[in-house]
């Protein structure tokens, strides 16, 4: 099933789009200014230095429509998610191809003031609380893909937390995606200060091997003293395109806990930053990727010091097999005024198959004097040894296998304090290894 209609990403779907989603003027204007620029964008060049390992010439816009908001609720007969099994959720909300099929928030949550819902809806209901904020992590001009979200973002969903209040219970957002359809959505998470709360994304295909299109963002906007566990599961169908923004800005004595899991997708290429804009805050970015077949995903990250006294932690751990690639490119970026950083990003690798490729580019961009910045990459394959330890044992080859790669994510897993989150992706890779001799 496809919620996509015949119109495309030109001038005629951009006017039918603006008929169907009824926002006030000025997003309309933010969306007016986007898509001109994005009219007048190229497609980005493969010669540039951060499209230069992924090729997107295979890749055509126009085979894909824009999702239709004016249609019936779309339906899914069985749900994908896998991150909400046994967990109680103080709200929810979901869309099918971009279009919202249902949300709620627990009442005890609203009456404390939490608003929680469809971004369009919002923008009219909250315009004050919507407005200061929206793209103010996001830049639509980043590229073209950037500038047609912000023209064409659909059925998105934005979070506000007011200031001082606790969310104890987990708010879950679920994108799904038809065979293929087409999915805009754009997130934005406003917390005020003292403010906590914890969010599970996921985004999921109907069938493993579906195709379709993600042009997506994720704001996530902290003020002074907040707490926010964000947690992002990509499982896109393998024929699927994944273009996304993700930035969080993080202000004074903020903590943020970002992970991170791309398993699925034909291709990706996703831009991941952290602004530690406040003395004191604090992040810790946890990613784990996972690629087979002829899957490609590039995650290019940064974490950027711009305030004093600042921390952050950054992992991501990754395992390719069959002719899968995955391309992480990080930067510390320390500005002079951010004396007394302490950064740290890793990236470690386990290829799994003799024609399975992993590049890993970390760097360094400081210009304080009074700082301490590592960094570190490996990439390796199965050790021979402890394969034969464990056969020696009585495991097959494979349950060796998964139980090595089970080990090698471990670090990863040992960070993560949601219990749903740790069981589905120790889960989903364990099912993804398969045998080789």
């Amino acid at each position: 099933m496809s919620s996509s209609t015949a119109y495309a990403f030109d001038k005629a779907g951009f006017d039918a789009l603006l008929d169907q989603v009824a926002e006030p003027d000025w997003l309309v204007a933010l969306r007016r200014e986007a898509f001109e620029h994005a009219s007048k964008m190229d497609w980005p060049h493969r010669r540039h230095e951060e499209w230069i390992r992924t090729d997107i010439r295979a890749f055509q816009l126009n085979k894909f429509g824009l999702p239709s908001l004016e249609s019936s609720e779309p339906t899914v007969t069985q749900t994908p998610h896998q991150l909400i099994s046994g967990v109680e959720l103080g709200g929810r909300i979901e869309t099918v191809d971009s279009a919202v099929v249902n949300h709620s928030l627990a009442s005890e949550l609203e009456s404390k003031g939490v608003v929680f819902g469809p971004l369009s809806q919002l923008a009219n209901s909250h315009a004050d609380l919507v407005r200061p904020h929206l793209f103010t992590a996001f830049d639509p001009d980043h590229d073209k893909f950037a500038a047609l979200h912000a023209a064409f973002m659909a059925g998105g969903q934005f979070l506000y937390v007011p200031r001082g209040v606790t969310i104890s219970q987990p708010l879950h957002i679920g994108s799904i995606m038809t065979d293929g359809g087409t999915d805009t959505t754009h997130t934005l998470v406003v917390l005020e200060e003292g403010a906590e709360a914890t969010v599970l994304h996921e985004y999921n295909s109907v069938d493993p091997s579906a195709g379709g299109l993600h042009l997506g963002s994720i704001e996530l906007i902290q003020k002074p003293g907040s707490n926010l566990r964000f947690v992002s599961l990509q499982e896109w169908g393998h024929k699927a395109y994944h273009f996304a923004q993700q930035k969080a800005v993080i202000d004074r004595d903020c903590n943020l806990q970002w992970t991170i899991a791309a398993m699925g997708s034909m291709l990706s290429k996703v831009n991941q930053t952290v602004d530690l804009v406040g003395p004191g805050a604090d992040s810790q970015v946890n990613g784990v990727m996972f690629t087979e077949g002829r899957q490609h995903l590039a995650y290019h990250t940064q974490q950027h010091h711009r305030a004093p006294s600042c921390h952050s932690d950054f992992l991501y751990k990754s395992a390719q097999q069959d002719n899968s690639r995955t391309v992480w490119r990080g930067m510390i970026k320390v500005d002079p005024i951010a004396q007394k950083t302490d950064g740290y990003q890793r990236n470690d690798n386990l290829v799994l198959s003799p024609t399975a490729r992993a590049d890993s580019i970390p760097g360094l961009e400081i210009e304080a004097d009074d700082v301490r910045c590592t960094h570190g990459s490996t990439t390796s394959k199965v050790d021979e040894e402890q394969l034969f330890y464990a056969r020696c044992r009585g495991f097959t080859q494979k349950e060796a296998t998964r139980m090595i790669v089970t080990g090698f994510f471990q670090q990863i897993f040992d960070r993560i304090t949601i219990e749903s989150v740790r069981e589905a992706l120790g889960a989903a890779i364990a099912r993804q290894v398969r045998e080789y001799e």
